[in-house]
């Protein structure tokens, strides 16, 4: 029997699985819980945006992808991190050395604490180029200023003699990007790749990663800026006190928010104000993750909130293929 014609190709497996991640801290005062149980997938060639207040355990998760939570105090309590089908939590450290850089790489949000004072830049780059490709000096030397070039510093082979507090902390930035991209990785984790740049590099650095996208570069993109979600990303994870609160595609989540967490960002945004009007925000404070509440974490701040939202904690709800939201209004079974 011959295939229909209007059967519809089944999505690509995921590159990268994070399966019900739980990370924590010991301090003096208790237990943190940075990361309480998330899962999302990031599949081949696909740009996803991770979002959430300051806090909320966005950059923890993206620390644990890499491996390189600080253990003690932090520990990966439970979960998987499936990187083409191989979970990197079971890995012994030369095999994680070897995927960290070259199939995964990583874009800080400040780059004097991943770049080494004691070295030039362009010893940095050349290094790491040849650990992963064991390419020769000559070789190494003229990719690395090649990627300075692309991410927009002028005079790059000057540059790359200089040491990094010798350069702007823009130009740092660009650096560790370029020492970023230049692997061709599969997956690039960028948080807050863009903080220190100013708009018109800021434009050409996302246009430097887009282009990634176009050999099949995946990019886990952490931000506060849901504009740049919105040009940039084709899906988004919308993450509170430590959990996903919603995620689906950003068109879809930008027309219709079905978490009221996920509605207060973007009303937020002052495009979506009224002319005039006062940008709303969303009141009182995440609850503190050394005592998670029982019931949902944004029950105290959610204006829809009822007496089940303080007694349970909602899992991910089906709102439409590909759209979940935690939150007991999306509960099929009634809210009550």
């Amino acid at each position: 029997m011959g295939v229909g014609r209007d059967v519809k190709p089944q999505p690509p497996e995921p590159l990268l699985r994070v399966d019900d991640l739980r990370v924590s801290f010991e301090t003096d005062r208790g237990v943190l819980r940075a990361v309480d149980g998330v899962s999302f997938d990031v599949r081949p060639g696909e740009v996803v945006g991770l979002v959430g207040e300051s806090g909320c355990g966005k950059s923890v998760t993206a620390l644990a992808v890499m491996r390189l939570i600080a253990m003690p105090p932090g520990r990966i309590e439970s979960g998987r991190i499936l990187f083409r089908g191989r979970n990197l939590l079971d890995l012994p450290p030369a095999a994680m050395r070897g995927i960290r850089g070259a199939a995964i790489s990583m874009i800080f949000q400040d780059p004097m604490t991943a770049l080494s004072p004691l070295h030039r830049v362009g010893a940095q780059m050349a290094e790491a180029w040849r650990f992963h490709r064991a390419a020769a000096g000559a070789e190494a030397k003229a990719l690395a200023e090649d990627w300075l070039r692309r991410v927009g510093i002028p005079a790059p082979s000057e540059r790359l003699l200089s040491y990094p507090f010798e350069l702007s902390g823009g130009m740092r930035q660009r650096v560790m990007i370029a020492m970023a991209l230049m692997h061709r990785p599969a997956l690039v984790i960028a948080d807050e790749p863009t903080t220190a740049l100013d708009v018109t590099v800021q434009a050409q650095v996302f246009d430097v990663m887009m282009a990634a996208k176009e050999r099949d570069t995946s990019v886990l993109l952490i931000t506060h800026d849901m504009g740049v979600v919105w040009e940039r990303c084709e899906r988004i994870l919308v993450m509170y006190a430590s959990r996903i609160a919603e995620e689906g595609r950003v068109d879809e989540i930008f027309a219709a928010p079905s978490h009221p967490y996920t509605e207060g960002l973007l009303d937020s945004l002052p495009s979506r104000q009224r002319r005039g009007a006062r940008l709303r925000t969303i009141p009182g404070q995440v609850p503190s993750p050394l005592a998670w509440p029982a019931g949902c974490r944004f029950s105290d701040r959610c204006p829809c909130a009822f007496d089940r939202c303080r007694r349970e904690c909602p899992p991910l709800y089906d709102v439409s293929p590909g759209h979940r939201a935690a939150c007991f209004l999306r509960d099929p079974a009634g809210g009550g």
